[in-house]
C-alpha cells in the first residue's frame, strides 16, 4: 500500500482514497488532488481498498472499476457491506440510548460517497456500477476539471447527510433518555421491553427474561428534608449503580418513573436477576447517602421486585412488569430496604 500517510496534517482537510492499479493514474490524482489542498491516500486494488477505508474512514472513495485481485465492483459492494454492519452493530449496541461520537460516526459511514473510474461507458457497467451501489461514475480519460465539479458536489452532499443524522440520532437521543440520570427513558422501556419480547418468542429455544422494579425507599421525605436539587443528585447517583451493576451487554436500565427505576435482562435466568439485585442492593449501601427521613435506615435504601419468565406468543409483556410490580409491592410491605423475587 503506498502513501498511507495522509499529506495534510489537519483533520478538517477532506480525505480521498484512491484506489487503482494504474499509478501513472495515481500520481496524475494525487498531484491535482493535493493541489486542491485534499489528504490523499492510495491503494493498488480493491482488497487494500477494503483494508484501508475501515482504517481511515475517508470522506470520499474513487474506485477503479478494472483491477486485480478484486475488481471496482465487488470492492463497492463490499465497502457498502461494511458500512451496513457497521450500523446494524451501532444500533445493537445501542441499548442504554447513550449516543457517542463513535456511534455517529458509524451512522454516517453509509453516506460515505464512492465515485467509480471507468474506462468502460457502456451501459451494462453504468449499470453494474450503480447496482454496486456507487454515488456516481467518471470515465477515463480523467478530465480533471469535471472530477473536481463531481468532489465538491459530494462532498457537500455527504456534509449535509451528516447533518441530517447528527440531527436525527440527537432527536432520537432526546426521545428515548430521561433528561436527569441519563438512563433510558419509559418510552425506551417499554420499546426495548417489546422489542426484547419478541426477539425471545420467536426462537425455538426458550430463552428467560427477566425484570427488576426499584422503587427508593421514603424518596418524598427525602425531598421534603434535603430539597429537590439534593432529590435529584440522589436519583442520578441511584442511577449511577443501577447502570454499573447491569452488566450484560443487552441489560438496559430506565427510570421508570419519579424514584423508580427498572431493569431489562434478556437471556437472564431468576438466579441471575437475583445476583444482580443483590449486587445493586450493595451498592446502593456503599454510597452511603444520609436519609433521615427513612424509616428503615439512616441512608439511602432501595425496595426491588425481581421477575423472569419464558416470553411466548400466547402471554405478553405486561405479565413480566405485574410479577414484578408484585413482588416489589412484597418487598415494601415486608420492611422495605430489601428485594422479594416472585420466581
Amino acid at each position: 500500500m503506498s502513501g498511507i500517510s495522509p499529506s495534510f496534517g489537519s483533520e478538517q482537510r477532506p480525505l480521498i482514497l484512491v484506489a487503482d492499479d494504474d499509478k501513472d493514474i495515481r500520481v496524475f490524482l494525487r498531484k491535482v488532488m493535493e493541489k486542491e489542498r485534499y489528504r490523499v491516500i492510495e491503494v493498488n486494488d480493491g482488497k487494500q481498498c477494503l483494508d484501508a477505508y475501515q482504517t481511515i474512514k475517508p470522506d470520499i472513495v474513487l474506485l477503479d472499476a478494472v483491477m486485480p485481485v478484486m475488481d471496482g465492483f465487488t470492492c463497492c459492494k463490499q465497502l457498502r457491506q461494511i458500512a451496513k454492519n457497521n450500523l446494524k452493530s451501532a444500533v445493537d449496541t445501542y441499548t442504554d440510548s447513550t449516543l457517542n461520537n463513535t456511534v455517529i460516526s458509524k451512522i454516517w459511514e453509509p453516506s460515505t460517497p464512492i465515485l467509480m473510474i471507468t474506462c468502460l461507458d457502456d451501459e451494462e457497467s453504468v449499470n453494474r456500477a450503480f447496482e454496486a451501489e456507487a454515488t456516481d461514475y467518471v470515465t477515463k480519460p480523467i478530465h480533471w476539471p469535471v472530477l473536481r465539479q463531481r468532489l465538491r458536489g459530494l462532498l457537500k452532499q455527504a456534509h449535509v447527510y451528516k447533518q441530517l443524522e447528527a440531527a436525527n440520532q440527537a432527536l432520537q437521543h432526546l426521545a428515548n433518555v430521561d433528561g436527569l440520570t441519563e438512563l433510558a427513558n419509559r418510552r425506551r422501556f417499554d420499546d426495548y421491553l417489546n422489542n426484547q419480547w419478541i426477539n425471545l418468542a420467536e426462537k425455538e429455544e426458550k430463552f428467560p427474561l427477566s425484570m427488576i422494579l426499584c422503587d427508593i425507599d421514603f424518596f418524598k421525605f427525602y425531598n421534603d428534608k434535603y430539597g429537590h436539587p439534593a432529590g435529584d443528585i440522589c436519583l442520578q447517583k441511584v442511577g449511577a449503580v443501577l447502570s454499573l451493576k447491569a452488566q450484560k451487554h443487552e441489560d438496559l436500565v430506565a427510570r421508570y418513573g419519579g424514584e423508580e427505576f427498572a431493569v431489562i435482562m434478556p437471556y437472564t435466568h431468576a438466579s441471575g436477576a437475583v445476583h444482580i439485585a443483590e449486587a445493586i442492593q450493595a451498592g446502593i449501601k456503599d454510597l452511603q447517602i444520609v436519609h433521615d427521613g427513612s424509616a428503615v435506615s439512616q441512608h439511602v435504601t432501595l425496595s426491588m421486585g425481581v421477575a423472569t419468565v419464558i416470553p411466548t406468543w400466547e402471554s405478553s409483556p405486561s405479565e413480566l412488569i405485574v410479577l414484578a410490580d408484585k413482588a416489589l409491592y412484597q418487598a415494601k410491605a415486608g420492611g422495605r430496604d430489601r428485594f422479594v423475587s416472585s420466581s
